[in-house]
């Protein structure tokens, strides 16, 4: 596989920063988690296909991306990012909020998403659990009293250690999710940006899909899971990855890889 190329690319009145691996026909695009930005998807990249072309991006307000200020809508921004690399149609992975990002996209724009792969995915229109409720309660305490630290350990409490103890969790996987939060923090803060987020209409997609969820993972998300995998008309699973909450592609990028290969 060849090298990375990252460069910054225009749409729709921001700068992206997107990185580049490979150079085979079939494209794979990878969105990242909303605790996350692209560096979630270094552990993958070795176990994809080698004839892929794989791209990774930071969405607005993560990353290397700044948030400007105005609306934003991710899923345009990812039709815009697709266009400007001359991408016709493509396999998306998409991580918990990336895969609602992946979702937007293949129900607005089917004809665009060869391949779909949801990895511990958002929907809309749920009824949080009260643990949820709760976590996300104390977030925002946290953050209204400016403290970065507990907002950061309370992110990582739900969604990388999940069901289990943090001593528990890979040291080296806590450390970067605690980056990338900490990261998305400082991009966000103060900025005046409103979410677009575009209906969702599960029938409309007729990509092959894959679901699957950490075994760690929230029950919610489990939960959701098992909704995409029985409303989505040709997909499979809800897959179980063993060994990892809300990022199971960073955790057990092999199995990821695994799962997800058949729709790349």
């Amino acid at each position: 596989m060849e090298g990375p190329l990252t460069e910054r690319i225009a749409v729709n009145g921001a700068e992206l920063a997107v990185e580049v691996t490979g150079a085979g026909e079939r494209a794979v695009v990878l969105v990242h988690a909303g605790i996350a930005d692209m560096r979630m998807w270094e552990p993958l990249l070795p176990e994809l296909p080698p004839d892929r072309r794989i791209v990774r991006y930071d969405m607005r307000g993560f990353g290397a991306s700044v948030l400007p200020p105005g609306p934003v809508s991710n899923a345009r921004d990812l039709i815009a990012l697709l266009d400007a690399l001359e991408l016709d149609r493509v396999a998306l992975v998409g991580a918990s909020f990336g895969g609602r990002v992946a979702l937007e996209v293949a129900s607005n724009w089917p004809e665009r998403v060869r391949g779909l792969a949801l990895l511990g995915s958002a929907l809309p229109g749920r009824d949080w659990s009260a643990r949820f409720r709760e976590y996300d309660a104390a977030e925002e305490g946290a953050l209204e009293r400016g403290d970065l630290d507990a907002a950061v350990e309370l992110n990582l409490r739900m969604w990388v250690d999940g069901s289990r103890e943090p001593g528990e969790v890979e040291p080296s996987v806590r450390e970067l999710v605690a980056d990338m939060q900490r990261r998305i923090y400082e991009l966000q803060e103060g900025v005046d940006a409103e979410l677009e987020s575009l209906d969702i209409d599960l029938r409309r997609i007729d990509a092959p899909t894959v679901v699957a969820v950490g075994e760690h993972d929230v029950e919610d998300f489990h939960a959701i899971a098992r909704d995409l995998a029985a409303s989505i008309p040709n997909a499979a699973g809800p897959a179980v990855v063993a060994g990892a909450a809300h990022l199971p592609a960073l955790e057990r990028p092999a199995e990821v890889a695994r799962l997800i290969e058949p729709g790349l």
